[in-house]
C-alpha cells in the first residue's frame, strides 16, 4: 500500500526530470535486489532496521514510477508490499530477483508474468529469457514474435474497476493478432500526462470523460508543459472540454500515440467538435471488442512498411531477369567459383531484393505511384511535413535539390558562411547571389556558434533599404550544428516574416532528424515551428494579438533600424506564407543505410509555386538507378521512428546525461578533460533564461526544458564536446592516435582542442561506460607522462598546453566580395557562380604562397587578393575563403597561425589560388 502523501511527494522530487527516469527505474530495481539480499542474510539488528528503511524508501519510489506501467502492475505491486509488511523478506526477495530478470529479458512483452508462482520451471523460463536478452547483441531479430504495446486508459476508477477493464481486453487476446498489448490506468489529467512521458511502452490512448485534474504525486517534471493551466480553471471545464484538451496535449507531447474517445453522453453533438486529435469517439464504454480492433488497427497502420514491403515480396518472386544487373537475383555470385565471399557475408536476401525494375509491385523514386508514394506519405506523418522525399544519395544531394528548386540565377540567398559545403555548391550551380552571415566564434575552441537574429535581422534591413528586398528568396540556416548549436527557430521564422512575409526557410537539419521524436527537442525543428506558425496565423486570436502590436509599433520610427533589431517583431498574418524546407540525414541519427536522407516541406505556396520545379531538380539530382536497399531502410527507419522513436530518443538523450554527470563530477578526468556546458558554447545575450548549465551537483537534471523553451541558442546534451587543451595534445592527433587507434573508438568532429562524443539512437549504458573507462586510462597515462618526463620534456607540453588553451587565432568574419562579383557595389550579395567559372580558365588565376611572404607582400602594396576557391581546413571544417572574396589581413593571420595538415583548396607546394588582377578588371569592366 501506499504510504503518506508527503511521503510520496518527496520521493517523487527524488526522480528529476523524465529524461532520467528510465535509469533510475532499472537502478532503484537493482538496488533494492542488493539491499533485499543483504537483509535476508544478516543477523545485526542495526543494520536490519536500516535495510528495512531503505527497502521501504525504494519500494515508495519504484510504486510511483510502476504506477505509469503495466508491468509490474498495480496487483503485483500489491503482492510486494504484502510481502514487505509481513516481513517475508526471503520470499520478497526472490519476487524482486524475478522481477528484475523480467525487467531485464523484458520477458513480460511474449508471456504472462506470475509474480506469485516461484517454481523451478518458471526460473528456468526467466533463465533462458535473460540469455535471449544476452543474445540480442548478435546479429538476430525479434520480429518472429508479435510487437508489444501498451493501452494507457485514463478514467477515475477504483483499482478493483480497473482490473475488471484489464482483464476484459485480456480475454480479447488472440494467437492470430499481429501485436499483443496490456493496459495501463490512470485517474488524472496530469497522470496521463506523466504516463506518456515516463512510458514509451504507450502506444494508444482511450480517454474516458470522468476523471480529476490533479495528480495525487507532485509532478515537477510537468511544469513546463501544463504552464498557463490550473486546477480551478480545469474544474470549471466540462468533461468532453477536459477529455478534448488532455487529447490535445498528448499529441503535441507524443503525437504518434493513436487516441480514442470514449462517452456514454450525446456521441453526436461530441462528434461535431474539434476532434481532429482521436482517431475514433466510442459510444459505450463496455464496447471492448470494437475498441480492441479498432485499436489493433490503428497500430497496424504505423506499423506498415510500404516499399519494404513489396522489396521483401517481390525478392520472394521466381523472375527470368533480361536487362541490366548481372548481380539481380544473386546469378553473377551464386554462378561465381570466386565471388561467393559475397553471400557468404550479406546473406542471399540483399542479392534477392537487388533489381532496377520498377514493376511487379515496386514503384519508381523519380516518379512514385506506388508503395514508395506511400512510404513518403507515411514519412511526412511521421515527421510533421506536407511532403516528404526519399534522397538516396546523402543531405548533400537533397540540399542542392532544394536549392535548384526554389533558386533562379541572380534570387538573393542569406546563408551561414560556416554551414555544410553542399550548401555553397548549391549557389554555385543556382546561380544565387549570396548575402554570407557570421555566427557568433567562440574562440576559446576553434569553432562557431550559430547566426544570430540580431544579424539575420540586420541583413534583410540592409537589402530593405537597398531596394534589393524583393529579390531576398531564402534563408539558410544549420539546425543544429554539428556541435549542438540548436535555433530557436519558431523565433527566426517569426521575426523574418515580419520583415519579409514570402521568405522561404531551408533548414539543414542532417544532425535533427531524431528530434522530432522528443517533446523537448520538437518545437525547435523546422516542420514543427512550420505548422504551429501557420495554425497561429490562422486564428482569431493572432489576428488581435497582431493589431495591438501593430499599433503601438506604427509609433516608433520605421527608418531607425533599432525599432526593427531591438524589438520582436510579429508578422502581418494577412500577407504571411508559410514556406519551410527541411533536409534530414536519416541515417546520422535514425535507422537508415548510409546515404538514406529525406527531404521535408511544409510550404504554403508547394503546389502553386514550386511542384513542377522541386521535381525537376529531384529528377536532376537523383539517380535513374536508386539503391532500393537505401529505400527500403528509410521506410523502416520511419517506421521504427513513430514506433518505438520516443523510447529510443528517451535512451540517447538519458546515455549522454549519465556520460556528462560523471565527466562533471570526476576528479581524475576534470584534471584534463572539461566538457563545455551552455555559458561556454552561447553567449549569456543569447540565453534569457539565465541558465549557465542543465546540470548542478545539487540539484541534478531540472533546467533543461525551461532553457529550451526561452533561449534563442540551447545546446543538445546528446552532443558531448570536450575540451582538451589541458594534455598538450590537438583534437585530430587525440581522436587518431589515442582514441581510434589505442582503443577503437570512433567519432567525427575534432577542432584544434575539442572533440566531439555523440550519442545515438544506438549508444548503450555499456558505450558509455567503456568511453568513461577510456577516459580514465588516458588520464592516468597522461599522469605518468609528466611523472615520467625531464625537465626539457615537460617546457615541450606546458608549450603545447599553452598553444592549445592561450594562443588561439581568432576565427575570422566573413570578409567580402570583390566589386567585380557584387551585382551592386552598395549590397553585400555576391555572384558566387560567376567568379566559381571564372577559375576555370587557368590565364584568369594565378598562385600565391603565404609562408614565404609572398601574399603579404602584395597585399601589403594594396592589391585585393580574392580567392578563386573554397579554402576549407580540417579541422574546423568551414570555408574561410569562397570564390570571389577578398582575402583579409584576420583571414591571413588565421591560416598562419592553423597548424592542421588538411587544408582543401590549398596546394601548399604552390600557394592559394588567387585572381589575376587583370581577370578582376576585365570580369568588373564586363559586369559594368
Amino acid at each position: 500500500m501506499m504510504n503518506e502523501t508527503t511521503e510520496s511527494e518527496a520521493a517523487y522530487s527524488a526522480l528529476g526530470f523524465y529524461h532520467k527516469i528510465s535509469q533510475l527505474r532499472a537502478d532503484t530495481w537493482n538496488a533494492l535486489k542488493r539491499d533485499l539480499g543483504r537483509l535476508v542474510r544478516t543477523a545485526d539488528e542495526v543494520e536490519t532496521r536500516h535495510l528495512v528503511k531503505s527497502v521501504d524508501v525504494k519500494l515508495t519510489r519504484l510504486e510511483i514510477i510502476e504506477d505509469y506501467h503495466a508491468f509490474p502492475s498495480k496487483e503485483d505491486f500489491h503482492h510486494v508490499w504484502t510481502l514487505f509488511h509481513n516481513a517475508e523478506y526471503g520470499a520478497l526477495e526472490k519476487v524482486v530477483k524475478r522481477l528484475v530478470r523480467t525487467l531485464i529479458s523484458e520477458s513480460y512483452r511474449r508471456r504472462h508474468v506470475d509474480l506469485s508462482d516461484s517454481d523451478s520451471e518458471s526460473e528456468d523460463l526467466e533463465a533462458l529469457d535473460a540469455l535471449a536478452q544476452l543474445r540480442r547483441g548478435h546479429p538476430t531479430s525479434n520480429s518472429s514474435s508479435q510487437p508489444y504495446f501498451e493501452l494507457l486508459i485514463v478514467d477515475a476508477m477504483s483499482r478493483q474497476e480497473e482490473e475488471v477493464v484489464r482483464e476484459a481486453f485480456h480475454s480479447l487476446r488472440r494467437p492470430e493478432d499481429k501485436f499483443i498489448y496490456d493496459v495501463v490506468t490512470v485517474r488524472s489529467f496530469e497522470d496521463a500526462l506523466i504516463a506518456i512521458l515516463v512510458n514509451p511502452n504507450i502506444q494508444a490512448c482511450l480517454i474516458r470523460y470522468e476523471f480529476p485534474y490533479k495528480s495525487k504525486y507532485n509532478l515537477s517534471a510537468l511544469r513546463n508543459y501544463l504552464e498557463g493551466l490550473s486546477e480551478i480553471e480545469m474544474g470549471n471545464k466540462t468533461e468532453a472540454d477536459r477529455s478534448l484538451l488532455l487529447g490535445s496535449m498528448i499529441r503535441e507531447i507524443r503525437p504518434e500515440i493513436d487516441q480514442f474517445l470514449v462517452t456514454s453522453g450525446d456521441v453526436e453533438v461530441t462528434a461535431s467538435r474539434d476532434i481532429r486529435h482521436f482517431n475514433r469517439i466510442f459510444y459505450r464504454e463496455t464496447d471492448y471488442i470494437e475498441q480492441h480492433h479498432t485499436i489493433l488497427r490503428a497500430i497496424d497502420d504505423r506499423y506498415r512498411t510500404p516499399f519494404f514491403d513489396a522489396l521483401r515480396e517481390y525478392s520472394r518472386k521466381p523472375t527470368g531477369v533480361f536487362h541490366a544487373m548481372p548481380i539481380s537475383r544473386g546469378k553473377s555470385v551464386t554462378r561465381s567459383h570466386w565471388a561467393g565471399q559475397m553471400i557468404d557475408f550479406y546473406g542471399i536476401n540483399i542479392f534477392l531484393a537487388e533489381t532496377s525494375a520498377t514493376s511487379g509491385g515496386l514503384d519508381s523514386l523519380l516518379q512514385p505511384y506506388g508503395p514508395i508514394k506511400k512510404a513518403q506519405e507515411y514519412a511526412a506523418r511521421a515527421f510533421g511535413s506536407r511532403q516528404s522525399f526519399f534522397v538516396t544519395n546523402g543531405t548533400s544531394t537533397a540540399n542542392k535539390i532544394v536549392v535548384q528548386a526554389l533558386i533562379k540565377p541572380g534570387d538573393i540567398v542569406l546563408v551561414d558562411r560556416d554551414c555544410h559545403k553542399s550548401h555553397h555548391y548549391g549557389m554555385v550551380l543556382s546561380g544565387a547571389h549570396v548575402v554570407y552571415l557570421d555566427s557568433y566564434p567562440l574562440n576559446d575552441y576553434s569553432m562557431y556558434g550559430a547566426v544570430p537574429l540580431r544579424e539575420i535581422k540586420k541583413s534583410l534591413l540592409a537589402l530593405k533599404r537597398n531596394g534589393q528586398l524583393h529579390k531576398v528568396k531564402m534563408l539558410l540556416l544549420t539546425n543544429c550544428t554539428f556541435d549542438g548549436i540548436v535555433y530557436n527557430v519558431r523565433r527566426v521564422m517569426e521575426e523574418c516574416l515580419a520583415i519579409k512575409p514570402d521568405l522561404v526557410f531551408l533548414w539543414d537539419e542532417a544532425w535533427f532528424a531524431f528530434a522530432t521524436f522528443n517533446p523537448t527537442y520538437r518545437p525547435r525543428t523546422a516542420m514543427h515551428a512550420a505548422r504551429t506558425l501557420r495554425d497561429r496565423y490562422y486564428s482569431e486570436e493572432y489576428k488581435k494579438e497582431y493589431a495591438a502590436w501593430k499599433e503601438g509599433f506604427d509609433k516608433l520610427d520605421p527608418d531607425d533600424d533599432a525599432t526593427w533589431l531591438d524589438n520582436t517583431l510579429m508578422p502581418d498574418p494577412e500577407k504571411t506564407r508559410v514556406r519551410a524546407y527541411a533536409t534530414h540525414s536519416t541515417h546520422k541519427t535514425l535507422t537508415s543505410l548510409r546515404q538514406g536522407s529525406m527531404i521535408h516541406v511544409y510550404d504554403q505556396e508547394y503546389r502553386q509555386k514550386v511542384e513542377a520545379t522541386f521535381h525537376e531538380a529531384y529528377m536532376t539530382h537523383t539517380s535513374t538507378s536508386p539503391n532500393y536497399q537505401i529505400v527500403a531502410s528509410l521506410d523502416v527507419g520511419r517506421m521504427q521512428a513513430e514506433m518505438e522513436g520516443f523510447e529510443l530518443v528517451h535512451a540517447q538523450v538519458e546515455a549522454a546525461l549519465s556520460l556528462r554527470e560523471q565527466l562533471y563530477t570526476n576528479p581524475v578526468l576534470q584534471k584534463y578533460f572539461r566538457v563545455l556546458v551552455n555559458k561556454d558554447m552561447i553567449p549569456l545575450e543569447f540565453r534569457q533564461s539565465g541558465i549557465d548549465t542543465f546540470y548542478d551537483p545539487v540539484s541534478g537534471w531540472n533546467k533543461m526544458e525551461e532553457a529550451w523553451a526561452n533561449d534563442e541558442f540551447v545546446v543538445d546534451p546528446s552532443r558531448i564536446t570536450m575540451a582538451i587543451g589541458l594534455t598538450g595534445i590537438d583534437g585530430d592527433t587525440f581522436k587518431n592516435e589515442y582514441l581510434m587507434n589505442q582503443y577503437g573508438i570512433q567519432i567525427n568532429k575534432t577542432s584544434r582542442n575539442t572533440v566531439l562524443f555523440m550519442t545515438n539512437i544506438g549508444t548503450s549504458r555499456g558505450s558509455i561506460a567503456y568511453l568513461l573507462d577510456v577516459l580514465i586510462k588516458l588520464a592516468k597515462g597522461f599522469d605518468r607522462r609528466w611523472e615520467e618526463s625531464s625537465r626539457p620534456e615537460r617546457k615541450i607540453i606546458q608549450h603545447h598546453v599553452k598553444s592549445l588553451t592561450e594562443d588561439l587565432p581568432p576565427l575570422p568574419d566573413f570578409s567580402r566580395f570583390h566589386d567585380a562579383f557584387r551585382p551592386r557595389k552598395d549590397s553585400a550579395e555576391g555572384d558566387i557562380r560567376r567568379a566559381y567559372f571564372l577559375s576555370y580558365d587557368e590565364e584568369n588565376t594565378e598562385y600565391l604562397r603565404f609562408d614565404n611572404e609572398a601574399l603579404q607582400e602584395v597585399m601589403g602594396q594594396g592589391r585585393d587578393v580574392v580567392s578563386a576557391s573554397f579554402v576549407i581546413p580540417y579541422p574546423p571544417g568551414f570555408p574561410v575563403l569562397v570564390p570571389g572574396q577578398v582575402i583579409s589581413d584576420q583571414i591571413l593571420d588565421f591560416l598562419q597561425a592553423l597548424d592542421v595538415t588538411e587544408i582543401h583548396g590549398y596546394r601548399p607546394e604552390l600557394g592559394l589560388l588567387v585572381f589575376t588582377e587583370e581577370a578582376l578588371k576585365a570580369t568588373d569592366k564586363c559586369r559594368e
